[in-house]
């Protein structure tokens, strides 16, 4: 997988994938990312990209030009145009999984009040928000969205079945609570029945153990 970020702050982007499984997984080859600074393509002499709103309002918007040049010599056969806001549908789990089998992503990430809508007619294919709240720029979330999905592309885990016993993995479910050694740490114990060897035992008492976890922690999964 290619995946090109398009952004005011490429180093912002790129940090939280330079370290840890998604580094791995980009030195072996799995998943290529690249982050682009968008003043590239400003044509501007002072290297502008954004300007007032029409019709009045606080901040400022990205500009058109530059996003419009970014995604015509980065797009390729294949590419999948992502806008990062807080306007988009919700990123979650099966979203991960949607993309990452596509071939190559291009993320552009808003800033300032975010980007002239001309961009979102004409050039994104989806608009993804990772939350209901606003961050300071859309680099950060596109780290989140390249984290989520590249450890599901095929080599990036060490155990495939990693990404299958999760949290989400069935969509209105978290998962259960998990025990390492010791078995008894300051006088609280590893349920007996993880140590039964019992396997269809230690099966229901997970899946039993999940809804309850989703029901106090995310009672909206199970409506």
């Amino acid at each position: 997988m290619r995946i090109d970020i398009v952004t005011l702050f490429p180093d912002v982007a790129l940090a939280p994938l330079s370290d840890s499984i998604i580094q791995r997984a980009r030195a072996a080859g799995i998943a290529e990312v690249e982050a682009h600074q968008l003043r590239d393509w400003s044509e501007d002499k002072w290297r502008r990209v954004d300007d007032t709103l029409c019709g009045g309002g606080q901040g400022m918007l990205l500009q058109p030009g530059p996003l419009f040049a970014a995604v015509e010599a980065l797009k390729r056969e294949g590419t999948r145009v992502i806008l990062m806001t807080p306007q988009g549908r919700p990123f979650k789990q099966a979203v991960a999984r949607e993309l990452a089998a596509c071939s190559h992503l291009l993320i552009l990430c808003g800033h300032y009040e975010g980007v002239d809508h001309r961009v979102v007619e004409a050039l994104v294919d989806d608009e993804i928000s990772i939350g209901d709240y606003v961050l300071t720029n859309g680099a950060i979330a596109a780290a989140v969205v390249c984290d989520a999905v590249i450890r599901l592309l095929p080599g990036a885990l060490g155990d495939e079945r990693s990404s299958e016993e999760e949290s989400f993995m069935v969509p209105d479910r978290l998962e259960a609570p998990a025990y390492t050694r010791p078995v008894e740490f300051r006088g609280m114990k590893v349920p007996d029945v993880l140590l039964s060897g019992h396997h269809s035992k230690i099966r229901a008492w997970k899946e039993e153990m999940a809804v309850e976890r989703t029901r106090r922690n995310r009672p909206d999964l199970m409506e």
